[in-house]
Order: C-alpha cells, then structure tokens, then sequence
C-alpha cells in the first residue's frame, strides 16, 4: 500500500464531523508513515476557569490525533481502534493561540499501539507530553458495539 498523506487528511477530517474533534476545532494537518499532526486553537471554549488551556482539552486533542495515527495502521474492514489509557504531563500554560499535536509511534504491535504525542505552541515550547496506548481489535457487528 502506497503512503497519500492528502488521503489520510481527508479521511481524518471527515470522519470528525459531529464529534468532539469537530466541538474543539481540531483540524488534521500533516501526516507521515510514522507520525500525525492535529491542531487546536486556543480560546475561552477550552479554556478552565483561570483561563488558560484545559488540561482536559490538551488531552483530547492527544487522544484524538493518537487514535487517528492508529487508525493509519489497521485495516480498518476487520479492525477497530480502542485508547486503553493516556497519560499527560502538562508543562507551561497556554492562554490563547494555536497547539499542535504531534503523534510518533513507539511500538506498533499487531494489537498494542503505544504513542508519544507532543503538544507545542507556536514557538515549539512544549506545553503537554502524553502517552496514548490503543488495543487493536477485530471489528465487531455494528449490533454488539
């Protein structure tokens, strides 16, 4: 199978809408064979209430850009993506502008994905580093999800 990184963007953008990607406005940038790119913007509506950037919603934005990358990976007609846990260091505040979420895998097994995604601003100091691990799953009948 050939690598079309503009595929993987339109397909990652698409299958946002209606979701919580979509309500933070997170936006699928970049993509490699090993890594993926996501970014959101920073504003009141993810903000906590001594406005900076929610811890929650940095760990969205990696969960979300984490599972995405995983889903590069599988074929997506016998399996399916399940985030297992995530952990988050949340290293300097953020109060308006952009992040950016960088997933790199680390161990790509046939049913463990474990990622490193690193969430920047715009002048590359890093706000959060997490750790994401997906279960790869044999796709189950639409009936028993």
């Amino acid at each position: 199978m050939t690598f079309d990184r503009d595929k993987i963007l339109q397909y990652c953008n698409q299958v946002s809408e209606n979701t919580l990607m979509r309500t933070l406005n997170i936006t699928y940038v970049d993509a490699g064979e090993d890594f993926l790119v996501a970014t959101m913007p920073v504003t009141p509506a993810v903000h906590q209430p001594m406005g900076l950037l929610h811890g929650g919603a940095s760990v969205a934005l990696a969960e979300s850009v984490g599972s995405a990358a995983s889903m590069i990976f599988i074929n997506s007609e016998v399996s399916e993506v399940r985030g297992i846990e995530i952990s988050a260091n949340h290293l300097k505040a953020k109060r308006s502008g952009m992040v950016t979420a960088t997933a790199r895998i680390i161990h790509k097994g046939a049913s463990i994905h474990l990622w490193e995604i690193r969430i920047a601003d715009e002048k590359d100091n890093l706000i959060s580093l997490c750790k994401l691990t997906n279960m790869i799953l044999p796709k189950r009948k639409s009936e028993d999800k």
